[in-house]
């Protein structure tokens, strides 16, 4: 692995929101984790009632870590849309890893709420890629 390789891949990690993510080959291995601490939490104010949390809705996460497509090529038209309907088992995304592609379905009959990945971004293990409703 090239010194521009490992700086891009540094690059892509910076822009994820993953936590931890480790690569070997063969004769190269590197791990990458964001530390440091974080902030205490403030308490409520006394009396203040809170709000129930939005249900966030469920999610079809990464595989593994690689790079995020919507379609199988810059020209094609992406796999599923925003309020797309989608059948068990479809494809809906692909993800590419070590120059292999590997195809992403849905768990269950489905609609898409919401594409959280950018294509071409990287995505991390187990990272949402898509909100769906089920149907």
């Amino acid at each position: 692995m090239t010194n521009q390789e490992i700086y891009d891949l540094i690059a892509c990690f910076d822009r994820s929101t993953a936590q931890t993510m480790r690569l070997s080959m063969q004769d190269f291995s590197i791990e990458l984790t964001r530390g440091g601490a974080q902030a205490p939490a403030e308490p409520a104010a006394k009396g203040a009632e809170m709000a129930p949390a939005p249900r966030a809705g469920e999610t079809i996460n990464a595989p593994l870590v690689g790079t995020f497509y919507t379609a199988s090529s810059p020209d094609s038209p992406p796999f599923v849309t925003v309020g797309g309907r989608v059948e068990k088992g479809q494809t809906v995304c692909l993800i590419e890893a070590m120059k292999m592609m590997s195809e992403v379905s849905a768990p269950c009959d489905c609609v898409i709420e919401e594409v959280v990945k950018a294509n071409g971004e990287l995505a991390a293990f187990g990272e949402p890629l898509f909100r769906y409703r089920p149907c």
